[in-house]
């Protein structure tokens, strides 16, 4: 960065903050009696625009993702109101349907967020919204198996662009260090839209058959129908940046845009007139970094996915009912909830990334090797399901936020962290086929091989721990001075989060 861009930063800096001086920020001051300088005047913006972007934007990105685990998962509810019967599919087909939603949704992944800066996040994922609550609501109207794996697979594809995209647009209106709290609030609504949708299904299905469809077919169109009113609510509130946000005031949007182009945030300059590069997709696709937290989110993809397909079975050992068995099954997810938002605010607070998940894996291992060695006493392993769920989402922010914060200009970041959830999701794939039904109700194989996984992942986070710190050695020594000015990650300036 020569002398004249060095000066020109210093002079929007200036701007930045002597335009921060609102009648709100003028009124703080006049009301302590004494005269904000600017650095309180940058923290009262801050504090404030913070406070905006977190009551609208996060609102709408949660009813997404209550919106997607719905239309994927509904498909467990439907199975309850006889959709096996008929559609005359068998136990086998069935497993197969729900095996077709992951291929499609795992390729969409990395096109998606390479065209989502062009198309606009607010029309694009507003877009994938409205595809897919359409062909959820076309799955209450099949007629045989064919058309149940078509819609699905279409149903993941019009997903597969959803999370990844979400990421990536955190990153480009949140810094660095505020990222884990708000993913955390979103897979929070994630773990608890799973006690959500089964109260949901169970009301919907008590209309029973009218205008000629069934219990189950209406619980795919009345929640596909909510989907298409919220890609329409998202197309009409989500802003596509900071500086579109018509709910900020200009002294709030100059602000939001100067603290993200700093080069250590790596949303900078740079990164808003960066056009599409091969070689940014190459930097992403050989990047360490991507591998060793795919890997490890994989472990714990892999136990989530599979986590509802046991924990039934567990609570019914305890000798509950149906409906008791229900209000069981909400308690873990509900602690996993609070752990969750607890460990990604710790993330945030304390800048740290994998650190962090090298104390909340263990909590899950320690559950998964319990209750993959013990055959009896159903209220120790119900008590281990705790840990497990604990562990295993309260990990997930500080992975996600991880990859992104060590990740920039924009294409590298874009394909590195939808390559990390590609390879992740495949532990949906794998979740089918390790927790068959016949091996019920000890799963002794599937908890043995996500036991493994995760604790295969707890050394992959250790390794890409000693990678970012060796990293940051090497920039102190000067080993990345040919790349000062980049805006990238290479930049010197540019430290990796541990």
């Amino acid at each position: 960065m020569n002398a004249t861009q060095v000066e020109e930063k210093r002079v929007q800096a200036q701007n930045a903050r002597g335009t921060a001086k609102s009648k709100d920020v003028e009124g703080i001051a006049t009301s302590s009696g004494d005269e904000l300088n600017d650095d309180q005047i940058d923290r009262v913006v801050t504090r404030r625009l913070l406070r905006k972007l977190d009551s609208r934007v996060l609102p709408v990105l949660i009813l997404l993702v209550l919106c997607s685990f719905l239309d994927r998962t509904n498909v467990g509810n439907a199975k309850l109101y006889n959709l096996e019967a008929d559609l005359g599919m068998t136990n086998s087909q069935y497993n197969q349907g729900l095996a077709a939603f992951y291929p499609l949704y795992i390729a969409a992944e990395i096109p998606s967020n390479l065209v989502l800066k062009n198309v606009t996040p607010r029309i694009w994922i507003a877009f994938l919204t409205l595809v897919w609550g359409i062909m959820c609501m076309c799955l209450g109207f099949v007629n045989n198996f064919a058309q149940f794996v078509t819609l699905r697979a279409i149903l993941g594809l019009a997903e597969g662009g959803l999370f990844p995209g979400m990421v990536l647009y955190l990153s480009t209106i949140y810094t660095r260090s505020e990222l884990a709290l708000r993913i955390g609030v979103l897979y929070t609504a994630t773990s608890l839209s799973g006690a959500f949708g089964g109260l949901l299904a169970r009301g919907i299905a008590a209309m029973g058959d009218r205008g000629g469809l069934t219990s189950w077919r209406w619980i795919f169109v009345m929640e596909g129908l909510f989907t298409v009113v919220v890609a329409y609510i998202t197309f009409a509130v989500l802003p596509n940046s900071i500086s579109s946000a018509g709910f900020l005031s200009k002294d709030e949007r100059d602000v939001g845009i100067q603290r993200l182009r700093g080069v250590n945030h790596g949303t900078g300059e740079q990164e808003s007139n960066e056009s599409f590069s091969f070689a940014e997709m190459g930097r992403a696709i050989t990047s360490p970094q991507t591998w060793l937290t795919a890997g490890a989110y994989f472990g714990l993809l892999s136990a989530i996915y599979s986590f509802g397909l046991f924990l039934p079975t567990i609570i019914k050992d305890l000798g509950y009912t149906a409906n008791e068995a229900q209000l069981w099954s909400v308690i873990p997810y509900v602690v996993a909830a609070c752990t969750t938002l607890a460990v990604a605010f710790t993330s945030d607070r304390l800048k740290l990334r994998g650190i962090i998940m090298l104390f909340t894996m263990p909590i899950a291992v320690i559950g998964y090797a319990v209750i993959a060695n013990i055959s009896g006493h159903p209220r120790v392993k119900y008590g281990m399901t705790f840990m497990m769920a604990a562990g295993i989402y309260s990990s997930v922010p500080p992975i996600l936020a991880w990859l992104s914060n060590n990740s920039a200009g924009h294409y590298k970041r874009a394909t590195a962290a939808a390559l990390q959830l590609a390879i992740a999701n495949c532990g949906g794939i794998l979740a089918v086929f390790i927790y068959p039904t016949v091996d019920a109700p000890l799963y002794k194989r599937g908890h043995s091989i996500v036991l493994g996984l995760l604790v295969a992942g707890w050394f992959l986070i250790l390794s890409n721990v000693l990678y970012c710190a060796k990293v940051n050695r090497d920039k102190r020594k000067g080993k990345y001075d040919k790349y000062g000015g980049h805006g990238d990650d290479r930049d010197p300036a540019f430290m990796m989060v541990m």
